[in-house]
């Protein structure tokens, strides 16, 4: 991809960022090993999360920390509630009390089954004063989920002493499948939900009207770099979850790593308006303790990078002007398209939007040029895209680029402090991280951590990389694909599934969601497609007519044989030809683990689930449709 500007003889104008890291220092190690550190040093950094509340409510008490719409009977949306520093921390000392009389600890942490919301960082602040770890479970294991298993994990794998849900009716089933009998269970609204009728809970005002006492400051002082904050579950993209411990040493360093890589935190206070989700690191780490370390804003968007939900997002934007902005390609693509045509929220959206920031897939071409487009006509000058590289168990800021000239795929250099290893891995260079922000494991999994772990103490991410440009490494890293999702054809071909499915994606935008990549073991390359809603707008078919009815009109079928043909015509080799497409009616599930709950495609499980149609899909059975290259249907 490129950002070249549409005139060869003037370079692309960006609304100033300063980029911290643009150099590395590289030594070679033995059997073509190489180890990179930023040359920028990390600075000292904090010993515990809740001095940063501390700090700013005694400095900037009555600044805002967080804003949410309120909800009102009906379920709508209205005003704004704010809640300042002053308050987050009153409220956490009396929270944290709460859980120091019920003897609460790393063996009887608390569990959250919440979206983002006001009381969830409550008690999250109250956990973080006490030194009580906490887990934000994924809402999805409990209102997605038909059988609870992944949530049922999460409780046999943390034996919570406490389990806070902001809502008995929408968590209140889950909650009556899993939860332990000696669980104490605490509701912030709906406690007479019928799910709950014989389960006893304990309102959360309860705990918001305990009173502090000197215990619960000496045991804030108590906590230290070593303290667990909190535990974050693996999306289980192929295993089942597991529970990242994420102590204060990591998150702050993190929060150091990230000021020192992205100067603009250290220039002014972040405003975010943001949806990410909290039970992930990039919402709950990165996002929150943005804010949080740097004294900034947090409102909480309720919409989401959906069809039903996105009105809400782009309402907000309209009001709320972030000073740096956060979001997944999806989400980018609504806003660059709305924007086209909405001038006020093109004109409060970038009115002092520093830069933006992607991650979870690759932004497609169109959406990164329209996004260019809207800013230099409202502002006569682009908004620098940014994107990093990093993990949960990396808490989660690991990498972040140099430059606003940017192209997809680009990982950038390591944060100051965090020593990159390249090693190399069946064919591939895998990138492998040692650090502060470094997780020191998985709870109550001694093998699982050992796994992770090489003999140099380094993690092994499982993460394949290749230089931007070998003759300079500070130009960076960019992204090469899972190792463990590549494979051979049956020529003995290695082919690269991270690539060549971001190839696929983004020559099918704005219709492909997702794809699955096959061949193991086979001739050719093949493609299982999942679509977004946008493929319904090339038919002339009702609004509500079955997908599947959708995927068969002869127009989609024609946009897709054309992308196929296209794909395999600028082929390189049969390892990057797709020569047979399939498209999918059927949604992933998350049940079967083909979907994590952050929408993260599992390569494997959707191979195994759907075995039969990857059969098909070579075997060309009559009345199962096969798009190929040059075949009109």
């Amino acid at each position: 991809m490129s950002n070249a500007p549409s005139s060869a003889n003037a370079a692309p104008r960006y609304r100033p960022l300063t980029f911290g890291v643009t150099t590395i220092t590289v030594r070679d190690g033995d059997e073509g090993v190489k180890y990179l550190n930023a040359e920028v040093p990390l600075a000292s950094f904090g010993e515990r999360m809740a001095d940063r509340l501390i700090h700013w409510a005694k400095a900037t008490p009555d600044e805002t920390f967080v804003a949410q719409r309120q909800r009102g009977a009906d379920g709508t949306l209205g005003d704004w509630r704010h809640v300042s520093y002053a308050e987050a921390l009153d409220a956490a000392r009396h929270i944290g009390q709460a859980l120091l009389d019920r003897g609460l600890s790393e063996h009887r942490p608390v569990v959250v089954l919440s979206d983002n919301g006001i009381d969830h960082l409550l008690m999250a602040m109250g956990c973080i004063y006490a030194g009580v770890p906490f887990s934000p479970a994924s809402p999805a294991y409990s209102t997605i989920s038909k059988d609870y298993g992944k949530l049922r994990h999460v409780i046999d794998t943390l034996t919570p002493g406490l389990i806070w849900a902001e809502d008995g009716d929408r968590y209140g089933a889950a909650i009556a499948a899993v939860a332990p009998s000696d669980c104490e269970i605490v509701l912030s609204r709906n406690a007479d939900s019928a799910s709950l009728r014989e389960r006893e809970s304990t309102p959360f005002a309860e705990l918001l009207a305990t009173q502090p006492t000197p215990a619960v400051d000496a045991a804030q002082a108590a906590t230290g770099p070593d303290t667990i904050v909190k535990f974050l579950f693996t999306s289980g993209s192929t295993k089942l979850p597991k529970a990242v411990i994420n102590t204060n040493r990591m998150w702050c360093a993190n929060q150091e790593q990230m000021r020192l890589s992205m100067p603009i935190l250290m220039e002014e206070r972040p405003v975010l308006i943001d949806w990410l989700p909290w039970n992930h690191t990039f919402g709950g780490n990165h996002n929150v303790g943005m804010v949080l370390n740097n004294g900034g804003t947090l409102y909480i968007d309720e919409g989401k990078p959906t069809p039903a939900l996105i009105g809400e997002t782009l309402r907000n934007l309209r009001e709320i002007a972030p000073t740096m902005y956060f979001n997944v390609p999806t989400g980018f693509e609504a806003i660059a398209n709305a924007m086209k045509t909405d001038d006020a929220l093109r004109k409060n959206f970038l009115s002092r939007v520093k830069m933006f920031f992607y991650a979870g897939a690759s932004l497609a071409q169109p959406v990164w040029e329209s996004l260019f487009e809207s800013a230099e006509r409202e502002l006569g000058q682009r908004v620098v895209m940014t994107c990093g590289f990093g993990m949960t168990e990396s808490s989660p800021y690991g990498l972040f680029v140099t430059s606003p000239d940017i192209q997809a795929g680009d990982l950038g250099l390591p944060t100051p402090g965090m020593e990159v290893k390249l090693a190399p891995s069946n064919g591939k260079v895998e990138i492998r991280y040692k650090g502060p922000n470094i997780t020191p494991g998985y709870w109550r999994a001694p093998d699982a951590t050992a796994e992770a772990f090489d003999d140099e103490g380094y993690f092994c991410t499982g993460d394949a990389v290749t230089w931007s440009d070998p003759a300079n490494p500070s130009a960076g890293l960019r992204f090469d694909g899972r190792i463990a999702e590549d494979f051979k054809l049956a020529t003995g071909t290695f082919v690269s599934v991270g690539p060549l499915r971001g190839r696929v994606i983004a020559g099918g935008a704005p219709y492909i969601q997702d794809v699955v990549v096959t061949g193991l073991n086979r001739k050719e390359v093949g493609a299982l497609v999942f679509t977004t809603p946008a493929v319904r707008t090339l038919t002339d078919l009702p609004a509500d007519a079955p997908l599947a009815d959708v995927l068969q009109h002869h127009a989609v079928l024609q946009k897709f044989q054309s992308l196929v043909t296209d794909l395999s015509l600028t082929a390189t080799g049969s390892a990057n030809r797709v020569t047979r497409l399939m498209l999918l009616s059927e949604p992933p599930s998350i049940d079967k683990g083909e979907i994590t709950d952050k929408g993260s495609i599992n390569q494997r499980a959707v191979l195994k689930e759907r075995d039969a149609l990857v059969q098909a899909l070579y075997d060309e059975p009559a009345g199962v449709t096969v798009i190929k290259p040059g075949v009109d249907l």
